[in-house]
């Protein structure tokens, strides 16, 4: 895509950031007439705007995207941001206090089902291997 604005371009400098480069490589593949619109929205709305603002760091942003989708239950999303944890330097522990806060605002299904996924996803960043 030669017509790609600096914002997409920050947006995918961030999202590679975050979710790392395989599984951005994995997402741009599949990327067809249907959603080619919608990625490129995604890109420069969420990651090249929303994500690459400075008041809040990865970290933050990780910690508060995460409580968000699992009140919502976004569980695939969730799963992958959980996996991005090592990325953005969120930790277990931030994890779990953001799902006690889902648990007390959003309610204790939505943070029971949550930490759920986040232990599978746990166990996914653990068994990877070593770089």
């Amino acid at each position: 895509m030669s017509d790609q604005s600096e914002r997409y371009k920050a947006g995918m400098a961030v999202r590679r950031k975050v979710l790392g480069d395989a599984h951005v490589d994995r997402a741009s593949a599949q990327v067809d007439d249907l959603d080619r619109d919608f990625q490129t929205f995604i890109t420069e709305g969420a990651w090249g705007s929303v994500w690459a603002r400075p008041h809040f760091s990865a970290r933050q942003r990780s910690i508060v995207t995460i409580a968000l989708l699992a009140t919502l239950g976004h569980d695939e999303e969730l799963a992958m941001h959980i996996r991005a944890t090592p990325n953005t330097g969120a930790t277990m522990e931030d994890v779990r206090e953001a799902l006690m806060h889902v648990a007390v605002y959003a309610g204790v299904p939505a943070a029971n089902h949550a930490l759920k996924i986040a232990k599978r996803a746990f166990a996914e960043i653990a068994a990877r291997p070593a770089e």
